[in-house]
């Protein structure tokens, strides 16, 4: 066999890490459509639903920025490959799971191995293209960007017409071609950073506490937050722990000290709360979609249209942020995004979908488009340029954590209104082909209630923008902005 150029190392390389972040990518959203037939399935009921996300959630949010430390310290490309195998694994044993618990347990897990394919997949890149890395960066996102806009399609026929445990099992071969990419595409990379210790204690500290605080939030709305007490008592010391040790340690996780800049401070305020607000949105308004009665496939393919808008439209708002000011933008975007929630309270049968639903998704869309690259770019652009990297990872991580919260609160709202409502024990929220006009009507009140909490989210990320300054912003240079990383 002909020894391969060092050319073609690269580009075997740079396809391993296209296709190992699209088996990320797109395993997080098909989830979200096959969601009601595992509940079926399973019985999970809304809670086990919201952790079958959460748990998943939890665990990228809590190793994102460790997991890159790994790499960059012990080598990025043998931390992506592990990261590949873990998730073959773990999507293994998810797709033969035989209960929620194995499920869940097995999505922690996927979350973990995530977490290193996923933060290693750019920094591999950058690697080994050096200075020559925007071109392959941009190839990246291209082939991840149509990769997300037609996984949630394949996952809801495979859901629909086969069985949803194919949606782990098709990661199988996916992970087997990325490994072997990765090993045939050895070669020369830029040296890793391999300085300081990792931060152990806060990584640990900060798993405990969100995830004790998420704890209580979702099962305190089924068994009843009294008897939750001690998650909130672990949660709360495990947090104040977390924030003393990351202001203590000379290398930390979290550097505090960079929400002194003004401009990383607001613009990850409000991608806690925005992506939020996103989050609450994508993973109700799918169960949603099939309380009214469309299928998994057909509620995938409604995500196609706004995919599609988002990523034509995304760049352009970058541009124009970078010309004028990221203000406007990302101001205006969370507003248009909560008036585009507001719209789905207008929905109460699947025939008012194809005016109120279909104005939700297209300005939700449009709100995304106008603030995904500016938030990111924003973020990155206000830290010093010694800490770029930190500041991507610190970026990611709120964002998760975001999403985490938001998702386990605005269940919470869903599950109490409901329970307010109906009598009957074994009742699920927005379960699907629910019936009973009582049942159906108390879903409807459950999701509105939800929305409009993650309307309000969007809102509130709108508000915080305001203190965004554009003239700082214009002041520290261009930035490349980088996907969000599921």
């Amino acid at each position: 066999m002909a020894t391969l150029s060092a050319e073609a190392r690269r580009q075997l390389t740079l396809a391993a890490c296209i296709v190992g972040s699209s088996v990320a990518f797109i395993d997080a959203t098909v989830v979200f459509v096959a969601l009601p037939t595992i509940e079926s399935d399973l019985d999970l009921g809304l809670t086990g639903q919201q952790w079958i996300v959460l748990s998943y959630s939890l665990a990228l949010a809590a190793l994102y920025l460790p997991a890159g430390a790994v790499g960059d310290r012990y080598g990025r490309r043998g931390a992506f490959i592990a990261g590949a195998v873990g998730f073959a694994v773990a999507s293994a044993v998810a797709g033969a799971a035989p209960d929620g618990a194995y499920l869940i347990a097995a999505r922690a897990l996927q979350g973990v191995a995530g977490a290193f394919l996923t933060t290693n997949s750019l920094a591999l890149i950058r690697g080994v293209y050096g200075a020559d890395s925007g071109r392959a960066i941009g190839l990246w996102t291209s082939f991840t960007s149509v990769a997300t806009i037609a996984g949630p399609p394949a996952g809801g026929a495979l859901v629909e017409f086969v069985s949803w445990r194919w949606i782990f099992f098709i990661n199988l071969p996916l992970a087997a071609v990325t490994v072997v990419l990765a090993q045939l595409g050895r070669c020369e990379e830029r040296a890793a950073i391999r300085v300081g210790r990792l931060d152990l204690p806060g990584a640990a500290l900060a798993a405990v506490g969100f995830g004790t605080l998420t704890y209580g939030l979702v099962e305190g709305a089924e068994r009843g937050f009294s008897d939750l007490w001690w998650a909130f008592a672990i949660a709360v010391p495990a947090l104040v722990g977390f924030i003393v040790v990351e202001q203590r340690l000379a290398e930390p996780m979290l550097p505090l000290r960079l929400f002194r800049e003004r401009n990383f401070a607001v613009a990850n305020a409000e991608t806690f709360l925005v992506y939020g607000a996103l989050y609450g949105q994508l993973v109700f308004f799918q169960l949603f979609l099939q309380f009214l009665g469309f299928s998994p496939f057909e509620a995938s393919l409604l995500s196609v249209p706004p995919s599609a808008i988002m990523i034509l439209l995304a760049a352009r708002f970058g541009a124009l942020a970078d010309r004028h000011g990221p203000r406007l933008y990302l101001t205006a975007g969370p507003f248009v995004v909560g008036v585009a929630i507001l719209l789905m309270l207008l929905i109460s049968e699947r025939d008012d979908f194809w005016v109120a639903g279909t104005a939700s998704l297209i300005l939700f869309a449009l709100g995304l488009a106008m603030l995904v690259a500016p938030i990111t770019s924003t973020a990155l652009k206000s830290a010093p340029a010694e800490y770029a990297g930190i500041a991507s990872g610190v970026n990611s991580m709120v964002s998760r954590l975001g999403n985490l919260l938001a998702v386990a609160v605005i269940g919470v709202v869903i599950t109490l209104v409901f329970d307010s409502q109906v009598a009957a024990e074994s009742a699920v929220p927005l379960a699907k082909d629910q019936q009973g006009e009582a049942l159906r009507a108390a879903s409807l009140d459950a999701f509105r209630a939800g929305m409009i909490l993650a309307a309000a989210l969007a809102f509130a990320g709108a508000a915080v923008a305001l203190a965004i300054s554009d003239s700082e912003a214009r002041a520290e240079g261009a930035a490349v902005p980088t996907p969000a990383e599921s």
